[in-house]
């Protein structure tokens, strides 16, 4: 992380927050505040208009920002005469960055972004002007940092009836952001799930895939939304297979490009280019959480190893280099280290050279471009995969398992070397949500690869948030330094939900059961808008702001409210609870307008919709613990998206009506139900795997 030339100086009001971003800046000249009632009450005092910096601590150009401007005295010192300045992690609040982000788009109709600079009014903190990135000094057509300070402020005392006027015109586009439900009589079908899969067909690159052009990002709700689309399909005449092409040339593409960690395992944030050659090179535990499910999925429909061994390696790096001894997961690792961006990854063919073997050089140089010219600034070069290891084996004529104990050990030396480097800065804050998607990861790894150190991770990791950040019935969002705080949003309750049924099938755990009736019961209670469906953002108790956001589309982490649909779906239907089956389906309307216009922003959604139009089959397996493990694994074998299997030992305690109701006999047995209706006991597993082939 970026280390503040200010650190001589006396903290300001951030040195006692826990963000490690806000920590950045504890030591700016810059009179930073947190967001709270202590700045927002000066600002009405005094008359000064806010001053509102989002980032975080993994953002390259919230670094540049905060050197050029926010570390120098003069700049601090017109900030501190004209504003009143607040730092915020968008990260701890995500819900203040929703909102401002929105209006910055509104304001200057132009796409958002960190860091990001909003200038609001203190009567009522709705913004007046904003950006994003301001240089020091004029460039690029945009104005000096200090320039444009002056200007603001002026415009503020000076033209408060414009504020107020566009103030307003403001609050009634936010308010206008949310269409009507679709009414009771609309029926809902699977035409948006056809038309989006039709808009990613028209924007995938069937060359280096993904979709669209640079900069290039993973999109694995796509992914996973395309694979599904395959399956269901597969025993069709006519299988959608182009589907599933672009879901694994997508994915092949990403594992061979320079996106992935080709030592330590794992994905950066995104390419800069088209080839998923150069990355941005900050890595955030959601995409890993998510591509991660992707992999093992993938894995599991096409038995590639290739995707079996990313996979394996992207977990590997997540309980490695992101698991804190209490269990929990970090958030990031930096861009930057020693003040360049991508130093830490970046070789020279001299240094890699002198540490391998020349047999293990030969074959690693050409398989990763050291014997081509630089793909990176200052003569660097970056890894990425440029050869086949058949063409490369032919070539040299080695076997192919030689060619691959080859490559293995140079990158066993390499990354050895490498951890002797000075790491990027690690953002070492817990935050529920993304734990939440890194949870689902491994424990759907966990039964891909046939792993059980995995659901131990996942396991631990439950645990921790149950311990540290649940109270009284109620999550909350972020944790470091022994201190959980700030009241959880929707995306942490739905995707640890999530995680949560998808641990339950690779391990079944009664009382991590008990979590997620919880946690669907905070949904409904706090989150739920009774009147047109669908779930806010902040809490009915949250702090009141200048909008409470409810949005369905999916960003760089899918829609909390396609992730909610989805899990209170499969919930609803293993309890046989029409609460659950209800709120989903009351999303769906709410969100039914944005599923026409926009189906393929919506994935999530999607999956939600097809669940509930084709509600997947719950294979519920009890007896002997270790009898029912082994016919839990033997569907596990096959990719079946519809389908959920939890193998409950005999002797499990606490379980439900809906789920005690299907006893354990004197032998193994299953029980198949679709829908609300469920089979008579299965008493072999020849006849469960029969009864389920689909």
């Amino acid at each position: 992380m970026h280390e503040s030339s200010q650190s001589n100086r006396p903290g300001n009001r951030l040195a006692a927050e826990t963000s490690p971003y806000l920590l950045q800046h504890a030591a700016n000249p810059v009179d930073w505040y947190p967001w709270g009632e202590a700045a927002l009450e000066r600002a009405r005092r005094e008359n000064k208009p806010i001053l509102l910096s989002i980032g975080y601590s993994a953002c390259h150009w919230c670094h540049v920002m905060a050197h050029e401007s926010f570390e120098d005295p003069a700049t601090a010192a017109v900030m501190n005469e004209l504003f009143v300045n607040i730092k915020v992690d968008r990260e701890e609040r995500p819900d203040l960055d929703r909102i401002y982000q929105i209006a910055q788009q509104m304001l200057t109709q132009r796409g958002g972004g960190w860091p990001l600079t909003m200038f609001l009014s203190p009567k009522d903190q709705r913004p007046f002007f904003g950006g994003t990135y301001f240089p020091k000094e004029s460039r690029h057509g945009l104005p000096a940092f200090t320039d444009l300070l002056r200007r603001v402020a002026a415009f503020y005392h000076e033209r408060g009836e414009d504020i107020a006027q566009q103030s307003q015109a403001l609050q009634q586009a936010f308010e206008q952001l949310n269409s009507p439900p679709a009414s009771d009589d609309t029926p809902l079908t699977l035409a948006p799930a056809r038309a989006a899969r039709e808009q990613l067909a028209a924007a995938f690159d069937a060359e280096f895939g993904g979709f669209g052009g640079a900069p290039k990002f993973p999109h694995p709700a796509n992914i996973e939304f395309l694979l599904r689309q395959w399956r269901a399909t597969a025993g069709a005449e006519e299988p959608d297979l182009h589907s599933l092409y672009m879901a694994t040339l997508t994915l092949k593409r990403m594992a061979d490009g320079g996106i992935y960690d080709q030592l330590g395992g794992g994905f950066a944030r995104y390419s800069v280019d088209q080839y998923w050659m150069i990355p941005h090179f900050e890595k955030m535990l959601y995409d890993n959480g998510q591509l991660l499910r992707s992999y093992a999925n993938a894995a599991l429909a096409t038995g590639e190893s290739l995707f079996s061994r990313i996979a394996g390696e992207t977990a590997d790096w997540l309980i490695r280099d992101m698991q804190a001894a209490e269990g929990g997961y970090w958030s990031a690792l930096d861009a930057d280290s020693e003040g360049h961006e991508g130093k830490f990854y970046v070789w020279q063919p001299e240094e890699v050279s002198r540490l391998l073997t020349d047999d293990d050089y030969a074959v690693f140089s050409r398989r990763f471009g050291l014997d081509r010219s630089p793909n990176f600034e200052n003569e660097a070069w970056h890894l990425h995969v440029f050869r086949d290891e058949e063409d490369i084996a032919g070539e040299l004529h080695l076997e192919p398992a030689e060619l691959e104990e080859r490559l293995a050990r140079a990158r066993r030396v390499l990354l050895e070397q490498r951890n002797r480097r000075v790491w990027p800065g690690r953002d070492d804050k817990v935050l529920t949500s993304w734990n939440g998607l890194a949870i689902s990861g491994l424990a759907v790894a966990a039964r891909a690869l046939r792993r059980s150190d995995l659901a131990d991770a996942a396991c631990r990791a439950v645990d921790f948030l149950r311990q540290q950040c649940w109270r009284d019935g109620r999550l909350l969002a972020a944790y470091k330094d022994g201190r959980a705080r700030f009241p959880a949003y929707l995306d942490d309750y739905a995707f640890l939900l999530d995680g949560l049924l998808e641990l339950l099938q690779t391990r079944w755990r009664s009382a991590d059961l008990q979590f997620a009736i919880g946690l669907a019961e905070a949904l409904l209670a706090h989150f739920e808008d009774r009147q047109s469906g669908g779930f806010y953002f902040t809490a009915d108790d949250h702090e009141q702001l200048m909008h409470r956001p409810r949005s369905f589309s999916d960003e760089a982490v899918p829609a909390g409210n396609g992730i909610a649909a989805q899990a209170l779906t499969r919930l609803g239907l293993l309890l046989g609870e029409t609460r659950y089956l209800d709120a989903a389906a009351k999303t769906l309307r709410a969100a039914w307008p944005a599923l026409q216009h926009y189906p393929h922003a919506h994935c999530a959604l999607l999956v939600a919709l097809e669940e509930h139009l084709e509600p997947p089959e719950i294979v519920i397996v009890r007896g002997d613990a270790n009898e029912t493990a082994e016919w839990r694994d033997e569907l596990a074998k096959v990719y079946a998206p519809r389908r959920l299997v939890f193998a409950i030992p005999a002797d499990a305690t606490d379980l439900p009506a809906a789920i005690s109701d299907k006893k354990p006999l004197q032998e193994t047995a299953a029980y198949v139900c679709r829908g609300m209706t469920c089979s008579e006991p299965v008493r072999s597993l020849s006849s469960l795997v029969a009864l389920t082939r689909s």
